[in-house]
Formats: structure tokens, sequence, C-alpha cells
């Protein structure tokens, strides 16, 4: 089963760092064991460099961008973070929501996370092609767009590699949503060359 990823209590950790994951259900090891999911993958690999690193997988599926805006300031005082990784998105656009409100959502949280102190980096998703490819464009936009405004770090697509080659289908859980197992470490490789230069 694996340990379950590390959710930190509000403790002190002086000049150390501490990785606060704000997503959905992609990091929130929807449909895996605990402590098979991306997260917790980052916590032993960040552990392996930095011994006193924390990582807080504030993490619920089904969130959505202003789900997240509305929980982060009690995360920030609480946990005082060095480093946010935000992770949303993908469910406001299963919903259809205004893409501007996403936009604003995440530019929220990217000022917040700055204001407290703390290295912003923006993890982009994208949008199966049947939702048309100006949606699936401007959605994408939204984060390239969050993470220049705020001079954040951009994972371009958090599914790279998974979602986007010929056997993707070995990569998904049966609902077809969600990344087994198996996937991701291959999404953990897209988000640590854009994290470990913030961290040195």
């Amino acid at each position: 089963m694996g340990s379950p990823p590390a959710l930190a209590q509000g403790k002190s950790t002086p000049s150390g760092i501490r990785v606060l994951v704000l997503g959905d259900s992609l990091s929130a090891e929807y449909g895996l064991a605990r402590g098979a999911g991306w997260v917790a993958l980052l916590q032993a690999r960040l552990k392996a460099r930095f011994p006193t690193a924390e990582v807080i997988n504030a993490s619920i599926s089904g969130d959505t961008t202003a789900g997240g805006r509305s929980r982060l300031p009690a995360l920030l005082k609480r946990h005082r973070p060095t480093h946010v990784l935000l992770e949303l998105g993908g469910n406001d656009a299963l919903r259809g929501l205004d893409l501007r409100m996403t936009e604003a959502n995440l530019s929220a949280m990217a000022q917040a996370s700055r204001q407290a102190g703390a290295r912003v980096t923006v993890v982009g998703m994208q949008v199966p092609p049947n939702y048309g490819s100006a949606y699936a464009r401007d959605f994408s936009q939204v984060f390239v767009t969050v993470s220049r405004q705020h001079q954040a770090a951009l994972v371009p697509f958090l599914l790279a590699n998974v979602a986007d080659v010929a056997d993707a289908a070995s990569l998904f859980q049966a609902d077809r949503i969600h990344p087994n197992e198996t996937a991701q470490a291959l999404m953990l490789d897209n988000v640590w060359p854009v994290l470990l230069p913030q961290l040195k």
C-alpha cells in the first residue's frame, strides 16, 4: 500500500522547504492506494535531496479554482509554505465554467501565495479535442497567462506523456479520466524539472 502522503501539521521547519500542493483529484490520489500518487512521490524525491523538506497535500477531488481560492488563505496562514503548486482548473473546464473566472481565481491564488512569501508554480492542464480547438487553446492559455502575470513557474501540461501518447489507455483507470499508478511517476517527471530550480 505504501505510506500515506505527508500531511504536515503546521510544525516549523526553520529555513526549510515546505511545499503546498493545492489541487484536485489528479493530486488527491483518486482511485489509488495511499502513498502512490505523484505528490507522495514528490515528497520522497524531495526528502532524498532535502531531508527536512515537507509536502502538504491540500488537494481535494472535484475541487475547482473557486474552491481552491476560498481554501488557500487559511492554508497559507497555517502552513506558511515556501513554495505553492497550483494544480486546479480541470474541473472548471469539465463543468463548462467561464474561463475568465478560472483565470481570475488562479491569478488571485498566485498573488496571495506570492504575498505570503512563497514561490509559485502553475500546473497546466489541457482538455480533450472534443471540446473544440478554440476552447482547448483558450483553456491552455489561461495557465500561461497567469504564470506570466505573477512571474510564476509553469508546468505546461501535468499529463504530458500520459494523455498524449499512443497507448494512453494503459495509463488511465477504468474511468479514462484519472491516471493510474503507473502514470504517477510520469506526472512527477513533468513537475520536477520545473520545481527543482526553485528549491536551490
